[in-house]
């Protein structure tokens, strides 16, 4: 871990730790002395917090932590430590196919329906970090354009006046087949993450489903610990 990564870490645990009870962090200058560090990676340090949400950058009055820190475990991960500007996406496959029977069992539509079949390719900073394929049903949302998916996914829910309320995420370690290392331009059997994920509305209907593969991916939960399952565990 260098140095900019280990003051983004030990900044996180003290903010979650509720060290800075006026929800203000100490001056660029302050927290370069605390940290034996320059300036510059202070600043770069701040910058990074301030792309995962968590704290502003108020001129002339100083860094504040956001009060919404609390409200998803997930603080942050190898896309959203970086701002919308650095994340390019480039669509590969765009169409409507019969709903399949998995389809249909989680979407709740029948035989007769579609989907959206995307798959485009996520990059950051001019690096090919991720593959996505997504399927949504035509019946919430009747018009995807190439234009659509190569933005943001939520936005376009938003478009259509429907609220997220959550995302259910399986992560697994595999290694790249050809197919994915040469579309993300890795070595076949590199290490990856395969990201499952099921995007949920607040009426509870599924509106996406997902599967990412994700190179040097890393990301940092807030993990409350659970007694009674760890009661369970023990018996």
């Amino acid at each position: 871990m260098n140095k900019r990564e280990f003051v983004i870490h030990d900044l996180l645990s003290k903010i979650y730790q509720n060290h800075y009870p006026d929800w203000k962090l100490p001056t660029e200058r302050e927290l370069a002395k605390q940290y034996n560090v320059s300036r510059y990676t202070i600043h770069e340090s701040i910058k990074k917090l301030k792309y995962m949400g968590l704290v502003k950058v108020v001129q002339g009055s100083g860094i504040f932590i956001g009060k919404n820190i609390q409200t998803s475990p997930l603080i942050y991960n190898s896309l959203t430590e970086n701002p919308y500007s650095n994340i390019k996406s480039k669509v590969i496959e765009l169409q409507k196919q019969p709903a399949t029977p998995e389809d249909q069992q989680i979407f709740g539509i029948t035989s007769s329906d579609e989907v959206w079949v995307y798959q485009r390719l996520r990059i950051v900073n001019y690096q090919t970090m991720q593959l996505e394929l997504s399927r949504l049903p035509v019946i919430l949302f009747p018009i995807l354009t190439h234009t659509d998916a190569e933005h943001s996914i939520q936005s376009y829910v938003k478009k259509h006046k429907y609220t997220i309320s959550h995302y259910l995420n399986t992560y697994e370690a595999i290694a790249l087949n050809k197919e994915q290392a040469m579309l993300l331009q890795q070595k076949r059997k590199s290490p990856a993450m395969k990201i499952s994920s099921r995007g949920i509305l607040n009426n509870g209907i599924i509106f996406e489903i997902s599967e990412i593969v994700a190179i040097d991916y890393k990301c940092t939960y807030l993990t409350a610990f659970n007694n009674e399952h760890h009661k369970r565990r023990n018996l």
